[in-house]
C-alpha cells in the first residue's frame, strides 16, 4: 500500500509540473509577443508616401511591410536606408510618428511586420523572427534604389534584440537600438528570480553584439521601468568600437516622446558621423 501511494504521489507531483510547464510556456509567449493584426493606420495618415510591401521568408511565410520614401529623394540622395524591427507589441501602424521623424532626417524606411504580426504570416517564435529579418534585408537588398552600402538596421525593446542578430550576420552601414536588453532570460530574473530557467525564446545579444564591427548607438532611458538602464550600459560596454551611447528621459514606451529632441538630435549625429 505505501508503494502504491508513492506511486501515485509521484505520478500527481508528474502532472503538476506538467501543468506548471504548460502554464509557463503560454504565460511567456503571451509576453514575448503581443501582436496585433489590425492595421490602425498607414504612412498616408500622415502624410508620406508608402508601398505597401510583401515578401517571403526562407521558410514560406508571406510578411508585410511597407516601404516609406525619403519625401527629399528626388532633390537629394537619402543618407541611408532604415531597417526597422519594431518591438514586441502591436504592428507596424503604431510607429507612425518615429516613422515620419526617421523620414525628416532624409532617410528612406523599410518597415515590417514580424510572422503573426499584422498582415504577416505564421506565429512568432524567436527562430521565426530572425529567419523574418533576414528575408527584409534580403527584399532591401533587391532594390534598385536603395544604396546596399547605406543599410542602418534600428531595433526598439524586443526588436533590439532582432537588429542584434541580423547586424552579426550580414553586412550593413550601422545599428541603432532603443530600450534593448542583454537578454530575454535577464529580463525574466528581474521580475522573478530563477524564472530565467524555464525560459525557451532566450533573445541572447551580449555575445553576439561583440561580433558586430559597424558603428553603434545604444539609446536607453534611465527612467525605463521594464527594461532597466544596466541592459544599455551593459550592451554599451559589450560593444566593440566605434560606438556611441544616449541617455534619455521617460519610460520604456514614451521615452521616445518624452525625450524627442535628444532622440531625434542624437540620431542625426551619429548618421552624420558615421555614414557619409
Amino acid at each position: 500500500m505505501k508503494y502504491i501511494f508513492v506511486l501515485k504521489h509521484l505520478a500527481f507531483s508528474g502532472i503538476l509540473l506538467i501543468i506548471l510547464l504548460v502554464y509557463i510556456r503560454l504565460i511567456e509567449r503571451r509576453t514575448i509577443f503581443y501582436p496585433m493584426k489590425k492595421i490602425e493606420f498607414t504612412p498616408s495618415d500622415s502624410g508620406m508616401k508608402y508601398e505597401d510591401i510583401f515578401f517571403w521568408t526562407a521558410d514560406g511565410k508571406k510578411l508585410n511591410g511597407w516601404f516609406v520614401p525619403s519625401p527629399l529623394s528626388d532633390a537629394v540622395k537619402p543618407r541611408a536606408t532604415l531597417l526597422y524591427c519594431h518591438g514586441n507589441g502591436g504592428n507596424i501602424s503604431h510607429r507612425i510618428e518615429i516613422i515620419k521623424m526617421f523620414n525628416q532626417l532624409n532617410m528612406n524606411v523599410f518597415i515590417f511586420d514580424y510572422r503573426g504580426y499584422g498582415k504577416s504570416e505564421g506565429s512568432p517564435s524567436e527562430k521565426g523572427i530572425y529567419l523574418d529579418v533576414l528575408a527584409a534585408y534580403d527584399y532591401l537588398l533587391k532594390r534598385g534604389d536603395t544604396e546596399k552600402n547605406k543599410i542602418v538596421v534600428y531595433g526598439e525593446s524586443l526588436g533590439s534584440a532582432v537588429a542584434i542578430e541580423l547586424a552579426s550576420r550580414v553586412n550593413i552601414a550601422g545599428i541603432i537600438c532603443f530600450g534593448g536588453f542583454t537578454s530575454a532570460v535577464a529580463v525574466a530574473n528581474e521580475i522573478f528570480p530563477f524564472l530565467g530557467v524555464l525560459i525557451t525564446q532566450k533573445f541572447i545579444s551580449i555575445p553576439k553584439i561583440k561580433k558586430v564591427s559597424v558603428p553603434k548607438l545604444i539609446i536607453h532611458s534611465r527612467q525605463d521601468e521594464i527594461v532597466p538602464f544596466r541592459h544599455g550600459e551593459e550592451l554599451f560596454a559589450s560593444a566593440n568600437a566605434p560606438k556611441e551611447f544616449l541617455a534619455i528621459r521617460g519610460g520604456h514606451n514614451d521615452a521616445v516622446f518624452v525625450s524627442y529632441n535628444e532622440f531625434k538630435t542624437g540620431i542625426e549625429s551619429f548618421i552624420k558621423k558615421y555614414l557619409r
